[in-house]
C-alpha cells in the first residue's frame, strides 16, 4: 500500500508492541490513529536495542518480560489493518529478530497482514541484497535510516534502496527527547533531497508542538517516539490510550498551524 504524505508534516508515531501488553497497545494503536497519526511504526521488542536510548530500552524489556515476539506484532499489524485500511503500518525492528523468523516468511506474512513495510534500524544497504530483492517481490517498502555522519556516497546507496520513504536521523547518538532540534536535521535533509524525490521524516528527539512545526518547515515527516513511549511508561492502569491521544492531538495541532503558516 501506499504511505500517505499528503499533510505537512505527516505525524509518524513510534510505540513499542507489548508494553504494557499487547491489547494495551492495540488500544493504544487504535487511538492514536484515531487522534490523527497518518503512520504506525510498530516496533518489535529486542533485548540489545543499540540505538534506543533509556525509555525505549525500558519499553523493550517490559514487552520482552511479557513474552513478545515478532509474531505477535505481526497479528496485531493484522488486526490493525482490518480496522484501519488508510493508514501506514511499519514494522520498526532490528535485525536479529527478522532473521530468527525468517525473510521469506516475514514478507509474505506482512504482505498477507497488508503492512506497508519494514525499517530495520541495523540493516546497512551493503547488506541488504537479499532483504531488498524479498521485499520488493511482495511490494513491501524498504526504509532506510540516513545519519548526519554519512557520506553523500552513502546517502545515494541509501536513497536508492529506500522506498516509502527516508527516515531522517536528526543526531548522532540514540534515542531521547531533547529540548531543540539540531541543525545537523535540516542539513541532513537537504543532503538527502539531492538524491531522492521520496519523503523524508525527520526523527530522534522530536517530542514537542515546537520542534514537530520546526521539522513542519524543510521535511515531509516528523517521527516522535521516545515521548509516546514515555507517556504509555507514566499512565496509570488504563489510561495510556487517552493519554497518547492527547499527545497526538497537540502534535497535530502544531501541523495544522505549521500548514497555515
Amino acid at each position: 500500500m501506499p504511505l500517505n504524505f499528503t499533510s505537512r508534516p505527516t505525524l509518524i508515531a513510534y510505540i513499542t508492541c507489548g508494553d504494557p501488553d499487547l491489547a494495551t497497545t492495540q488500544q493504544i494503536a487504535l487511538a492514536a490513529i484515531k487522534a490523527g497519526v497518518e503512520i504506525l511504526e510498530l516496533g518489535v521488542p529486542f533485548s540489545d536495542p543499540v540505538a534506543d536510548g533509556p525509555v525505549i530500552q525500558r519499553a523493550s524489556q517490559r514487552a520482552l518480560e511479557r513474552g513478545t515476539k515478532l509474531a505477535d506484532v505481526l497479528d496485531l499489524a493484522r488486526e490493525l489493518r482490518r480496522q484501519h485500511s488508510e493508514t501506514g503500518l511499519i514494522i520498526f525492528t532490528y535485525l536479529n529478530p527478522m532473521l530468527r523468523f525468517g525473510l521469506e516468511r516475514f514478507a509474505d506474512v506482512a504482505r498477507q497482514a497488508r503492512l506497508d513495510g519494514a525499517l530495520i534500524t541495523d540493516l546497512t544497504v551493503e547488506e541488504a541484497h537479499d532483504y531488498l530483492r524479498i521485499m520488493r517481490s511482495r511490494g513491501l517498502a524498504t526504509i532506510f535510516l540516513a545519519a548526519p555522519t554519512s557520506t553523500d556516497e552513502r546517502l545515494r546507496r541509501i536513497a536508492a534502496a529506500s522506498t516509502g520513504f527516508i527516515y531522517a536521523v536528526s543526531r548522532t547518538g540514540v534515542t531521547g527527547e531533547r529540548n531543540e532540534l539540531p541543525e545537523d536535521a535540516r542539513a541532513l535533509v537537504r543532503r538527502v533531497r539531492k538524491f531522492t524525490k521520496l519523503p523524508i521524516a525527520v526523527g530522534f528527539g522530536i517530542s514537542s508542538v515546537q520542534q514537530v512545526a520546526a521539522v513542519a518547515e524543510y521535511a515531509e515527516g516528523a517521527v516522535v517516539g521516545s515521548a509516546i513511549v514515555r507517556c504509555i511508561e507514566e499512565a496509570s492502569q488504563g489510561e495510556a490510550p487517552r493519554r497518547v491521544a492527547e499527545l497526538i492531538r497537540k502534535l497535530k495541532g502544531a501541523e495544522r498551524s505549521a500548514t497555515r503558516a
